[in-house]
Parts: structure tokens; sequence; C-alpha cells
């Protein structure tokens, strides 16, 4: 009997870790913030629309993330042996059995965003075409599949935006935008680490097709466009004074991830660098949060 509980919890790690929980929440918390954006008096907030909204954006990112590794197999037999499908903890058809029930359940949440709903809907059916889009016929294009990833990372903000209000806040849209260059330079980074593999796939990332030094200048470009972007908000006057101390976190870890990627572009140092940034994009939604609630 214990056998078999050991198995089924080792069943059930191995399906935790195909969504990866930690993306799947902020992917939630993207949307809860981009909510916030839209509506930064928390006493109007519709905060059944933003669980919701919470949900729906952390189920589809889970099911991305579970189909990213099931069309990644192979690849993953090379870089990352030790993933569920390449290790043999999950065959590939339960994969795809739990990605259908993530996207399903998904839907039906946004379905529940009311008086959006249908728009919700429609919203989330256009993220999930993009992702379709992205391991059909993007994924081994390189530098446009990156921008399909950056696009779905963006879309969770702007759904948010219209989980409370049904439209899109300037605001957001600022926000979507340094989201999207950020995460664009994040893959081209994560392409650098992956290049081995990429290339035995015939994956044209930057990395392969240019080099590694080229892919990181590239990378470091997308990375200072946001940085670019920060003050824009700031002008505008769409945050308060709070936002600054957390986005300067952001914007000098960005800097300093830069000058390290150019130095040294090599695979184990992209790798602690697309970590970094993502806790840094972590920063970067709380100085959105309290540069609208102070």
């Amino acid at each position: 009997m214990c056998q078999w509980v050991k198995i089924g919890m080792s069943k059930l790690g191995a399906f935790a870790r195909l969504m990866r929980p930690v993306n799947c929440a902020m992917m939630g918390f993207a949307v809860f913030v981009g909510a916030v954006l839209a509506s930064p008096q928390l006493g109007d907030l519709r905060w059944l629309n933003v669980l919701f909204g919470f949900l729906t954006g952390f189920l589809f990112c889970g099911a991305a993330m579970v189909i990213n590794d099931y069309y990644d197999r192979k690849i993953d037999a090379i870089n990352e042996p030790q993933r569920p499908i390449p290790s043999g903890t999950v065959k590939p058809k339960e994969a795809l059995a739990f990605m259908i029930a993530l996207v399903a359940v998904g839907f039906g949440f946004s379905l529940l965003v009311q008086p959006f709903g249908l728009l919700c809907f429609l919203v989330a059916a256009a993220s999930l075409a993009i992702t379709a889009t992205y391991l059909t016929v993007g994924k081994r294009s390189g530098l446009p599949g990156n921008f399909l990833v950056s696009a779905c990372v963006a879309i969770p903000f702007l759904y948010g935006s219209i989980t409370v209000i049904g439209y899109v806040g300037l605001n957001v849209v600022l926000f979507a935008s340094m989201a999207f260059l950020s995460n664009t330079g994040r893959e081209i980074t994560k392409g650098i680490v992956d290049t081995k593999g990429d290339s035995a796939e015939g994956v044209k990332t930057l990395a392969v097709r240019l080099g590694e030094r080229k892919a990181a200048i590239t990378a470091v470009a997308f990375y200072m466009f946001a940085v670019a972007l920060t003050p824009v908000t700031w002008l505008l006057h769409l945050v308060g004074v709070w936002f600054v101390p957390f986005v300067l976190v952001t914007d000098v870890g960005l800097v300093v991830c830069s000058a390290v990627l150019l130095l040294d572009p090599s695979r184990e140092k992209a790798r602690r660098i697309k970590n970094a940034v993502l806790l840094l994009f972590l920063m970067g939604l709380l100085a959105y949060i309290f540069g609208v609630l102070a």
C-alpha cells in the first residue's frame, strides 16, 4: 500500500513539474496585476472576476508548459533528461490528456467572468491560438517564435484589465509592452542555454543561427528597450511614488544581467541570467501594484 502511495505521489509531483507552478502562479498574478492597474480602487474591484481570471491564466499557462514539454521531449532528452517526459515518469499520452483537461477547465472559468464572459473566452481562445501557432510553426523559427511566446506572456495583463472593466487601459498597455520586450530578451537568452539540443533538432534560434555572442547582444537590446519604457508610465502620472523603488530594482537588475551576459554569453551564465530575469520580472509586477495602490 505504501509503495502505491509513493508511486502516486511521485506521479502527481511529475505532473506538477510539467506545469511549472511558479510560472503558472506568475501568469495568474499577471491577470491580477492587469485588473488592479485597470481598477486601482480595490473596494470597487470585481474580485470574483479577478479570481476566475487568475485561475484561467494559471491553468492556461500550465497547459502551455505541458504541451511545450510534449513537443520538446526529444530536445529535452539531450538538454534536460531529468524532465518528467524524457525521464519516463510521465508518458506522452498522459501529458496530452492532462493538457486537454487544463484547457477545458480554463475555458470554463473564462466564461464565468460576468458581464464580460464572452470577451474573456475570445481572448483566452486567441491566447490558445497563439500558443498553438508557436508549437506548430513558430517553435523552430527562432525570433518569430520568441515573439509568439512573449505575446502569450503579455496577454494576461490585457486579460486582467478586461475582466474588471471590459477594455484595456493605457497603463496596462504600457506594462504589457514591457513584459513583451523583457520576455523576448529572456527567450533569446534561453536559446543560448539550449543551443546544443536546438541545433540537433533544427530549431533556428538566434544562438544557433548567429552564435551565442550575437544572440546575447540581441537579448540585451530587448532588455534595454524594456528598461527605457519604465519612465513613460511615471511621466504620464499613471503610477505613484512607490513605483520608483521597486522598478529601480528591476531596471538596475536588468542592466546588471545584461552586462554579465555581454561579458560571458556562455550556456551556464545564460542559464543563471534567464532565472534572474524571471525574479526581476516579478519585482516589476510589484512595482506596478504598489505604484497604482499607493
